[in-house]
């Protein structure tokens, strides 16, 4: 049994959003927090061309280095363990991004996420009486309608991936209307994608536009921006890209569409992490994170929490400024957990979503 389970359970409920439109700010003298605890919402600031040529230079050897210590210097086991991955289950978003999806599959996958471990998984866990929920459902737009409908009264978010996701490439009228279409039909998150040409050709006046426009369309949806970070090809394109993001607005910075031939690294995202912590230093607001893509057992998301821990602190293992996008991840968390508590590794197919 898991100490102390609903320290952990209780992850899985989500910080209310505040409302947009607060002005730009330079400095907050407060820890970015409403006085209920939810998160201070980012209002964006000023494109600043002086800083972000200040934050150009990463070493990625240096950042190497960090990254390989995470699973060195920690050892999570038992119990421990145990709650890490509850705690990994309340920052996901389940996501169903294929070429085949149907409403029947979406209904399937929110089914899961309203109860994503077996009843004896959950009796031998000790947390029958807490909800164990993941933080939202990420679905393409024509699945918006029916994720809201089947999730409707459980505090799970509904995420949509927009603006002519994966690439990016649709007339910039096409993608905010989109962006809005998603809204209208309940979601309330949008997860868009950037053009990595414009980090490429250093257009950051476009991409700050772009992201601005995004936001304004999101209306208080929660704006997570994806910054295709396999297809930058430097961790200073990711650095760059990030600060331009969260200057625009962004509620979180995303790594991945999941479709790049490279998704989420630590490296690269302890260059967003490092990203979002000058960010915090110099505005005060707290910006979320989302790494996607490739992120599919369970110990690869225990060395994303210890990232999160280590770098940015407590506060940022709570669904409202973490989130693993992953489909398959879930799977293998089962499995981790039912081998805590029998002491045998059960098969894939045991498992719904598998």
């Amino acid at each position: 049994m898991v100490s102390n389970p609903q320290q952990f359970a209780a992850g899985a409920s989500v910080h209310p959003l505040p409302g947009a439109g607060a002005p730009p700010v330079q400095k907050k003298p407060d820890d970015g927090l409403e006085p209920d605890g939810s998160i201070e919402r980012n209002p964006g600031m000023a494109l600043d061309l002086g800083w972000l040529e200040a934050m150009r230079h990463v070493n990625r050897s240096a950042l190497e280095r960090r990254v390989a210590t995470l699973g060195k210097r920690r050892s999570i086991k038992g119990d421990n363990q145990a709650a890490w991955l509850l705690r990994a289950i309340a920052v996901m978003d389940l996501t169903t991004l294929n070429s085949n999806d149907t409403d029947e599959r979406v209904r399937r996958l929110c089914a899961k996420a309203r109860n994503p471990l077996r009843p004896d998984l959950m009796e031998g866990l000790g947390i029958t009486k807490h909800p164990m929920r993941p933080a939202a459902v990420c679905v393409y737009h024509p699945f918006v309608a029916t994720a809201v409908d089947a999730l409707k009264g459980t505090g799970i978010h509904v995420a949509a991936v927009s603006t002519a996701f994966p690439h990016g490439l649709a007339p910039l009228s096409t993608r905010i209307a989109e962006v809005r279409a998603s809204v209208a039909d309940g979601a309330d998150e949008i997860d868009v994608v950037i053009p990595r040409g414009l980090v490429f050709e250093a257009e950051w006046q476009e991409l700050y536009d772009e992201v601005a426009a995004f936001r304004e369309a999101c209306g208080e949806a929660h704006l997570k921006v994806i910054l295709g970070v396999g297809d930058l090809s430097t961790l200073r394109n990711v650095m760059l890209a990030s600060m331009v993001s969260m200057m625009a607005g962004a509620d979180f910075i995303k790594t991945s569409t999941g479709k790049e031939s490279v998704n989420a690294t630590l490296p690269v995202g302890l260059t967003m992490v490092r990203a979002i912590r000058a960010y915090q230093e110099r505005t005060g607001y707290l910006i979320g994170f989302k790494p996607a893509g490739g992120i599919s057992t369970a110990k690869s998301a225990l060395d994303w929490l210890v990232l999160m821990k280590e770098e940015l602190g407590r506060r940022w293992l709570e669904p409202d400024l973490f989130r693993f996008g992953a489909s398959s991840l879930l799977t293998d968390i089962e499995r981790q957990l039912e081998h805590h508590l029998t002491g045998r590794y059960s098969a894939n197919h045991r498992h719904a979503m598998a």
